[in-house]
């Protein structure tokens, strides 16, 4: 499963929507989560591809680093450093040119040797 996270995040990183999703199983589960809320969740990858292609102009730059990794129970639990560069001015005050950069962690699950469920975790 390292292989196809490394392959879906060096995507990610190149924002080349279009392979970040040749990674991913056609009913794959996209939820991303703030402390203990989830704040999106798709269901397939027709609304992964529109969630990836609608927040792509959010960064100028961005890059995900995977710090730690290590599997159980069919799941891959990998800690992540992200940081980025924001292209656009924010409703909550956050200007563009403005860089983040923040730990987190997602999980991983595969189905039929593509990505089935991603779920990206952030304080």
């Amino acid at each position: 499963m390292r292989a196809l996270i490394d392959r879906y995040i060096d995507a990610y990183n190149r924002m080349d929507v279009d392979a970040m999703l040749t990674a991913m199983h056609r009913e794959v589960i996209f939820e991303n989560c703030t402390g203990s809320q989830l704040s999106v969740r798709t269901l397939g990858i027709e609304e992964l591809r529109h969630l990836a292609q609608s927040s792509r102009g959010l960064f100028s730059a961005r890059h995900q680093t995977i710090t730690g990794y290590h599997e159980a129970d069919g799941t891959a639990h990998v800690q992540i450093f992200f940081e980025g560069t924001f292209a656009i001015d924010l409703p909550n005050g956050v200007r563009a040119g403005q860089r983040m950069a923040m730990p987190g962690r997602s999980e991983f699950r595969e189905r039929d040797g593509l990505l089935i469920y991603i779920a990206d975790h952030s304080d």
